[in-house]
């Protein structure tokens, strides 16, 4: 699966690791829907580092097409409201 940090790149993840970046999506829309935007953060925070930590980059020079667009870390909440809202990014 490839997923792409906004602004940061692309990475390789493991199949496997869809499964937790699905929940932490979840997550991260229940969280903007109740407006808890110091528990978005926190998810939305352990959403790029396990694909930072889990992932391999992609090539630059590779054409990859992404699987999962994740927003830049420096999304505003207000932002959050936008694109975590309804499936999420992950749709389910």
């Amino acid at each position: 699966m490839i997923v792409r940090i906004a602004t940061e790149g692309q990475y390789e993840v493991d199949d496997g690791l869809a499964e937790k970046l699905n929940e932490l999506d979840n997550a991260a829309v229940e969280a903007v829907e109740a407006g808890n935007e110091d528990t978005f953060r926190d998810i939305f925070g352990q959403m790029i580092e396990l694909v930072r930590a889990n992932g391999t980059d992609v090539n630059d020079d590779d054409i990859e097409t992404s699987d999962v667009i994740i927003p830049p870390s420096d999304l505003s909440f207000e932002e959050a409201a936008e694109e975590f809202s309804g499936e999420g990014l992950i749709p389910g």
